[in-house]
């Protein structure tokens, strides 16, 4: 990266942080000088003596790893199935005249919807949760695995396979490295996808996880305790974001590499 990318990086972050503390001063005297029931909409001071709270005694942490563990979870699952399924369609149009509707028309079901009767096919504990999250992480996967499998340009496929290349071949040598950006953007979408669709499933039916307990505390008008749960829920979501985008620079570096050629020019 080039010295003016370095200090335009750190302008942003500098700009970023203001507009946080803009924002949680801007809020916080609000809810002070219009005297703002706490039941309405709690100060951030409040929040972050609730967060402060809920992780000294431990409430936090240990839920916080349960829905941890049903994202990641069907996160992998969901992923795993719409990558297989997106390679699948992509390569044989047979299946999407045939098998892809159904799927399209599965997506269009509104997950809470659904999510009761997982729960009763699955029961209570953390496979339903696994179940419903996997549902909904699989559909961007499937999408944008199918889009960049045939986004590859027609003319080097038939020139590979006019050297004789196998369809194997083609798909590792062309095919997949076209779709892989695209791959990513399905996987960045499914991975904040699946922490809705943890609570989601925890909202419906659960013994545990930061979904159950956002219900505990709503019943007990804790509001300063449910905003500092989302906000456990909102890092969790950026932390993954993250994640996902470091894992993607490293699979797929020749767009990085390309992009810094084009800022450098």
């Amino acid at each position: 990266m080039s010295a003016r990318g370095g200090t335009t990086r750190r302008t942003e972050i500098g700009l970023s942080i203001l507009l946080f503390i803009v924002f949680v001063g801007g809020w916080e005297a609000a809810v002070r000088v219009f005297s703002v029931p706490a039941i309405v909409v709690p100060a951030p001071s409040a929040v972050m003596r609730a967060l402060v709270a809920g992780l000294a005694s431990g409430e936090l942490v240990t839920h916080f790893w349960v829905t941890f563990a049903e994202v990641i979870l069907g996160f992998v699952a969901g992923a795993g199935c719409g990558f297989a399924s997106g390679v699948m369609v992509g390569l044989f149009p047979l299946l999407e005249r045939t098998v892809y509707p159904y799927v399209v028309a599965f997506q269009t079901l509104p997950k809470v919807a659904i999510a009761p009767i997982i729960v009763i096919w699955f029961g209570y504990g953390m496979t339903s949760k696994v179940a419903i999250t996997a549902t909904i992480a699989f559909f961007p996967v499937l999408a944008n695995t199918i889009v960049g499998l045939r986004a590859v340009p027609r003319e080097q496929v038939e020139l590979m396979v006019a050297f004789t290349a196998s369809r194997w071949q083609v798909f590792m040598m062309a095919r997949l490295p076209q779709a892989l950006p695209y791959v990513f953007v399905g996987l960045d979408i499914a991975i904040v996808l699946s922490v809705i669709g943890a609570i989601v499933g925890e909202f419906v039916g659960a013994q545990a996880g930061l979904g159950y307990l956002i219900l505990q505390r709503n019943f007990h008008m804790d509001m300063a305790g449910v905003f500092a749960i989302l906000i456990i829920l909102s890092l969790m979501g950026i932390g993954l974001h993250l994640l996902v985008n470091a894992i993607q620079r490293r699979v797929v570096f020749w767009i990085d590499s390309a992009h810094d050629k084009v800022m450098g020019a």
